[in-house]
């Protein structure tokens, strides 16, 4: 029955619509007012909440494929990636747009000032790369295994996105939601871990 629904053809379209609603709540509830007292802050972070949400989902699809046997989770793992890096484009433009007013010398200015904002501009960059080459035409110019070798640089991305907002939080000494994600991005990572260790035990 899962199987079924992961292979029909609305199912790509259906979750390309699922990952399009947080950002359409979130421009609906900017223009009808409804982000609070601080519209600005309420919607980066916001892009910022769902690009962690997207980030965590995208590691997950291979421990959940092979935890329940399904190999058609894979078809959305890609899907989930561009939206991750949809929303945390997204998330950086409203920092630079609606907080530092697209003043690159005020941006400059603010990373020297707070390092957690540095830390989130090094989590982009390593984006970057990922969904330059996240089309197939990019595979077949890089080779499979130089392309593989390049995105594993995901595995990094959870420990500087997890920094950043650690970092971002401590202002407020608020940890709740850093140390709820950091452990849910430690299980996934884990588990890959053992996963790649555990042959390796077992031939030693």
């Amino acid at each position: 029955m899962v199987l079924k629904a992961l292979t029909h053809r609305a199912a790509k379209p259906l979750a390309h619509l699922l990952c399009a609603l947080p950002l359409a709540w979130l421009v609906y509830a900017g223009a009808t007012n409804q982000l609070g007292a601080n519209p600005a802050e309420a919607l980066i972070r916001g892009l910022g909440d769902w690009a962690l949400k997207g980030l965590l989902l995208t590691l997950a699809i291979t421990p959940l494929r092979q935890k329940f046997q399904l190999p058609a989770l894979l078809r959305f793992r890609r899907l989930l990636g561009v939206w991750t890096f949809g929303y945390a484009s997204l998330h950086l433009l409203a920092y630079a747009w609606l907080d530092m007013g697209l003043d690159l010398g005020e941006i400059a200015r603010d990373i020297a000032k707070r390092p957690f904002i540095l830390v989130g501009m090094l989590s982009f960059a390593l984006l970057l790369p990922l969904a330059a080459t996240s089309f197939n035409a990019a595979v077949r110019l890089l080779g499979g295994k130089r392309w593989q070798a390049l995105h594993r640089l995901v595995y990094l991305i959870p420990f500087t996105v997890c920094l950043h907002f650690w970092w971002m939080r401590a202002g407020k000494n608020n940890f709740g939601d850093p140390f709820f994600y950091s452990v849910l991005f430690a299980l996934v990572l884990g588990w890959r871990g053992w996963r790649w260790l555990k042959p390796r035990l077992a031939a030693a």
